[in-house]
């Protein structure tokens, strides 16, 4: 019997239904959220991306705002650029695409935006918070899929389950969310001896590694859950197309349920997104930055 196929852009919309209808409240106090989204250079995904962005913000009643630079601006310039949108106060939250031209020091970007304003959820403050299990704006990925595995299993707690990639965007932030969830967790990675054999143990499996359809239906136990967050453009029978970092064929025959690539993971970003912009904004309200530089506290899930 195949596995159940999560639908990530139901799910999605369910977040967003959310985030409209706390931004609604919001506006009826005279507050309207702010997103401003910085872009450099001319990426055509990038471009995409932010373009997507830009467009659930007007949907669901936040306010967005393009800051773009070219392609040769200086790390001095994009510095310049985060430090006057922090000090906007109609700015609630702060996302930088990623990534940036070669001669601009990523890290020193993220780092440089306010905790409070990090809607991406990168800061090291925000990641300690997650780590220690205190309320932090979370990464918007990893956010997304423990709601997706939420409403698949409902109550996680107990469950066994291993993330594969260790990557500081989703592998360590899903790992500590799935423990606050009281999960038992592994993270396996690269150097892992037998990672296979370890995810025919879990409950749940979550993928993130980057590599086309690394994991396939022989790393499953039969009945587990799988979440794929890899998206991969290959080129197949004379034709491009996205697939994910699970071989979904063989997996959707030995899992309980699945997420498709395109329409499972992906979907979920952006509505975390617009999740994290109206917590940062509710979080600012209860503890103005004035008062509380190291950031409020919005809710993780």
């Amino acid at each position: 019997m195949s596995a159940h196929i999560i639908d990530g852009k139901a799910i999605a919309q369910k977040v967003l239904d959310e985030v409209r209808t706390a931004a609604a409240a919001l506006a009826a106090r005279g507050i309207t959220p702010g997103l401003a989204v910085v872009l450099v250079g001319e990426d055509p995904a990038s471009q995409v991306y932010v373009r997507n962005k830009v467009l659930r913000a007007g949907e669901v009643g936040i306010r967005s705002l393009e800051r773009r630079l070219p392609a040769d601006a200086s790390e001095a310039e994009v510095l310049a650029l985060i430090e006057a949108l922090n000090r906007d106060k109609t700015v609630n939250g702060i996302l930088v695409q990623l990534p940036l031209p070669a001669q601009i020091d990523e890290n020193k970007v993220i780092q440089a935006i306010r905790p409070e304003k990090d809607v991406d959820g990168f800061h090291v403050a925000n990641v300690g918070a997650l780590q220690q299990g205190l309320p932090a704006l979370t990464a918007c990925t990893p956010l997304g899929c423990l709601r997706l595995l939420r409403e698949t299993c409902g109550d996680l707690s107990g469950k066994h389950a291993v993330v594969v990639g260790r990557s500081n965007i989703v592998g360590k932030p899903m790992a500590a969310l799935l423990l606050q969830a009281h999960c038992a967790v592994t993270v396996v990675h690269s150097r892992t001896p037998d990672a296979a054999g370890l995810c025919r143990l879990a409950d749940i499996v979550v993928v993130a590694v980057g590599r086309p359809r690394m994991v396939d239906g022989s790393w499953l136990k039969p009945g587990a859950v799988v979440i794929d967050v890899g998206i991969n453009r290959i080129d197949e029978n004379g034709k491009s197309r996205l697939v994910g970092d699970v071989d979904f064929e063989s997996a959707k025959e030995v899992a309980s349920a699945i997420t498709p690539v395109p329409g499972g993971v992906g979907p979920m970003t952006i509505a975390c997104l617009m999740q994290n912009t109206v917590s940062a904004t509710l979080a600012q309200i209860a503890a103005p930055a004035s008062d509380n530089p190291s950031g409020g506290k919005p809710q993780t899930a």
